[in-house]
């Protein structure tokens, strides 16, 4: 399957999907230069690496010529990313830097909350969103074969004007009355508003309860609460195909123990009739869902309490028939490359790795 496809026009808007960064970040940098009076950008990881010093030097050219470009980074997520280098850059070119919760002895709690979005829009004319940080770790050309699966959409139009209009907020620091955005054939879902926090949550769980014939979800952390375990099990008890492709490789460290929390529900889960497939090849960093064959969502948001209840994310919801399929022919081409769990040899485990998924559950609301 090629790496990206064009979708064409949905009601005034173009959509592309990316699974491979070297493309995406190509498309990305073409746009930044192609500024010619805003470039606004948010990002949970910006890296001092290969990708990164590109993304600076794209940034700081058109500040330098005049045009505004600001940039917004989560301080956790860029924690050690070298997130100094890359601030004494950008501000060394003219580009307005924040960064998202740093560190504060007089409110440390707030730091738990992660500005978790990846969103580039320039002009207001082209957006970029989806699941892509900027790091190496995404780049054939850098990283190699092991590089991360993720899924990424370029929009035009209406839609970009939409993540505009949500990075304005956020920028300004204005709470929105409202968690979703209207788009053609679908919404914009952020949780940046005070009765937006579990808005994502409620509308997994009502799709899960509508299910008719399948729910097919790609997360790299799974760690769902006691509803959405609820509804997922309702379905599959129903007779609806559920299917959770998950990764296998894990490469980061609190990762393998959100892992070891997901673990533990897969017993109960594959008895209720869920198949739980492990993607094999490299990190599966994707976060999509299509339901029925004519819904689905694409963005940055896990099924686990963190992006449910504690970060900021962005999802598009959408029933545009092109982009479903598209969503679903990805799936279908990520699970070729997937083992499914076998319940049998998943219940005979070793009980040192029970001990670990114990661990886990215990400290998941804090992972």
């Amino acid at each position: 399957m090629a790496a990206q496809a064009s979708l064409g026009k949905i009601t005034g808007n173009s959509l592309c999907v990316y699974t491979e960064g070297d493309e995406l970040y190509q498309d990305m940098l073409a746009a930044i230069r192609a500024a010619r009076r805003t470039v606004k950008f948010e990002s949970y990881i910006f890296a001092d690496d290969e990708v990164g010093k590109r993304f600076i030097e794209a940034l700081v050219e058109r500040a330098r010529a005049g045009v505004q470009v600001l940039v917004y980074i989560d301080a956790v997520g860029s924690l050690f990313s070298g997130p100094h280098a890359v601030e004494r850059a950008l501000k060394a070119g003219g580009v307005q830097v924040r960064w998202f919760q740093r560190w504060n002895w007089r409110d440390p709690s707030r730091y738990n909350r992660r500005n978790h979005r990846k969103l580039l829009v320039v002009d207001g004319q082209v957006g970029f969103f989806g699941g892509f940080n900027i790091h190496r770790e995404n780049s054939h050309t850098v990283f190699g074969e092991t590089r991360w699966r993720d899924t990424h959409v370029r929009v035009t139009g209406f839609l970009a004007r939409g993540l505009q209009t949500l990075f304005d907020a956020f920028w300004r620091n204005q709470i929105r009355l409202h968690p979703e955005l209207q788009v053609p054939d679908g919404m914009f879902i952020t949780n940046y508003s005070r009765r937006g926090r579990t808005h994502l949550h409620r509308l997994y769980g009502r799709k899960f309860a509508e299910a008719k014939r399948y729910i097919h979800l790609t997360t790299p952390y799974f760690v769902p609460d006691r509803h959405t375990r609820r509804e997922l099990m309702r379905a599959a008890r129903r007779g609806v195909e559920v299917k959770l492709l998950v990764p296998r490789r894990i490469e980061e460290t609190l990762a393998r123990v959100v892992q070891w929390a997901a673990h533990a529900l897969y017993g109960n889960l594959m008895a209720a009739g869920v198949q739980i497939h492990e993607y094999l090849p490299r990190m599966l960093h994707a976060k999509t869902l299509v339901v029925d064959g004519d819904w689905c969502t694409v963005g940055t948001a896990n099924v686990d309490y963190r992006s449910f209840f504690l970060n900021y994310e962005l999802t598009l919801v959408s029933t545009d028939q092109t982009l479903v399929d598209r969503l679903e022919q990805d799936f279908q081409a990520d699970l070729e490359q997937a083992l499914r769990i076998q319940p049998k040899r998943w219940a005979d485990r070793h009980p040192w790795l029970r001990f670990l998924e114990t661990i886990g559950w215990a400290v998941r609301h804090w992972l």
